[in-house]
């Protein structure tokens, strides 16, 4: 038996939104930028599946342009931003942010941007006081994430944009970790733009789109054809479309079940490890957080023992972002928080679904306290 709890790391292919693919795959090949009607019988849909995403979104169609992923969309937004607003020259960024956001920032400090982080606190939340005195009138762009990847909180996203546009600023957020677990209302929030990966929601690896509010002329970060309105030049992965526009079908169905249910498996299994699990604590359990993620600290053991001996038992779980695996030194998002090396060494992020079973919840708990017990015993810090 096995049960995976790395759900923030990649979802399941949802069986519908496979279904959904399956004849793009095979019999539907054309390419739906030819003339003829084998392609043109493509364009529907793709439209349609634009359409869902805006629905999802509370945006116009207009709006949504595919990438093949929330890297790109974001790296789209943080660069487009730039040569949109060239006598500007700074951006600002919180410290927690996913490496699709950093990577692009780091890249344009090299190119003589100015970077700034707003620090969070011990909870994993931002802090808005600091954040507001970073900005100013030479400020393009404020990106910060709508959810922490490792952490589950959430940020305050209408504060942040208030404060971004009353310097004159735009607002991007990933919001890859959110879309398709709790409401996302770009009008609501403010964005001017928002980076979504479908492969986060059950749909496919590989895709993905960027919400640009209407009005904002983004420039393309990729040229070739006039695909997107001339925004995103490659042939279109039409089966990678439909599936995320299943995929974003679903998630729009069961948003609102879906939270309870993994609210109540979160609050379980958070009773669970805090209960069974002596020296445990949650990471950010005094902050808004994704119903479906729990960061663990579990002291005196190493997460990768912990995740080594679970992965033996049949489960999977991760010590944090599925991006980062391989770095060195612990999460850069538990050193903002402020925490020791030895305490963000022991921390493991537990993350679900709706195909999560009672079955998988039921093996967690059979396996973690023991796996800590042992490891206890043999710790030379316990």
């Amino acid at each position: 038996m096995t049960a995976y709890f790395d759900s923030n790391a990649t979802t399941r292919l949802a069986p519908e939104a496979l279904e959904a693919m399956l004849p793009f795959l095979g019999e539907s090949y054309g390419n739906p930028s030819a003339f003829c009607r084998f392609g043109r019988a493509l364009l529907d849909p793709m439209e349609n599946a634009r359409i869902e995403l805006a629905h999802l979104l509370g945006a116009d169609p207009s709006e949504i342009i595919f990438t093949s992923g929330g890297t790109e969309s974001s790296n789209m937004a943080i660069k487009g931003a730039v040569r949109l607003m060239p006598a500007r020259s700074r951006i600002v960024a919180s410290a927690v942010e996913h490496p699709a956001v950093l990577e692009p920032l780091a890249f344009l400090e090299r190119e003589g941007i100015e970077v700034s982080f707003a620090p969070v606190d011990g909870e994993g939340m931002l802090d808005l006081a600091a954040l507001e005195s970073l900005l100013d009138e030479d400020v393009a762009l404020v990106t910060v994430m709508m959810a922490n990847n490792e952490t589950g909180v959430i940020f305050p996203m209408e504060q942040v944009a208030g404060m971004a546009h009353r310097v004159g600023a735009l607002f991007h957020t990933d919001a890859v970790q959110a879309v398709g677990k709790i409401p996302v209302e770009v009008q609501q929030i403010g964005a001017d733009m928002l980076s979504v990966s479908a492969h986060k929601l059950h749909g496919p690896k590989g895709m993905g789109a960027i919400y640009i509010k209407g009005g904002i002329d983004l420039p393309p970060l990729i040229h070739g054809g006039h695909h997107e309105c001339g925004l995103r030049a490659g042939t279109y992965n039409v089966p990678g479309i439909v599936g995320l526009g299943k995929a974003v079908e679903l998630a729009a169905r069961e948003i609102d079940r879906q939270g309870r249910n993994l609210s109540s498996m979160r609050r379980r299994i958070e009773e669970m490890i805090l209960e069974s699990c002596p020296g445990s604590s949650i990471l950010g359990s005094g902050s808004p957080r994704l119903p479906n993620t729990i960061c663990a600290v579990f002291e005196g053991v190493e997460s990768e023992a912990v995740l080594t001996m679970l992965d033996m038992a049949g489960i999977c779980a991760s010590s944090g972002s599925a991006c980062s695996t391989g770095q060195s030194g612990p999460s850069h998002v538990f050193k903002a928080m402020g925490l020791s090396d030895a305490t963000a060494n022991s921390a493991v992020r537990i993350s679900f679904d709706r195909y999560t079973t009672e079955g998988d919840e039921k093996l967690l708990a059979a396996h973690l306290p023991r796996t800590i017990e042992k490891l206890r015993a043999i710790s030379p810090y316990s």
